[in-house]
């Protein structure tokens, strides 16, 4: 078995499918329309083909993040890798404005990352 694609609503969807296009080199589909619900989407594909992110909005979701410690699934972690490849990403997202949550640095597990807030507070760890 695999993981298919992690799905994440996001009340603001154009900004969502930006940061993740313009910083993570996501390839995105076509927007899915459902007017009888208000449900919008795409599927993010990253470069390694795997396990897909569908980000969704409805007019129903309202902001619900209240901090890093909410219960749930608290974030996404993409590979990029290299360590420069981290470096490089985490400064770049931080230029256009993102703000730096750790790193880069080496884990208490050995992994190589940063963590950085991207759109809405989503919490993105950049990994070799």
């Amino acid at each position: 078995m695999k993981i298919d694609h992690v799905a994440l609503y996001c009340v603001d969807l154009e900004a969502m499918r930006n940061f993740f296009v313009q910083h993570l080199n996501a390839v995105c589909n076509h927007e899915y329309h459902n007017p009888r619900t208000g449900l919008r989407a795409y599927f993010l594909q990253f470069q390694d083909g795997g396990c897909q992110l569908e980000i969704m909005s409805r007019p129903e979701v309202a902001e619900a993040h209240n901090g890093l410690f909410d219960s749930g699934f608290i974030h996404i972690c993409i590979s990029v890798g290299s360590r420069e490849q981290v470096d490089a990403l985490t400064n770049s997202i931080h230029a256009a404005g993102f703000e730096i949550q750790s790193g880069p640095r080496i884990t208490g597990d050995g992994y190589y990352e940063s963590c950085i807030l991207g759109p809405e507070g989503v919490l993105v760890e950049l990994t070799v």
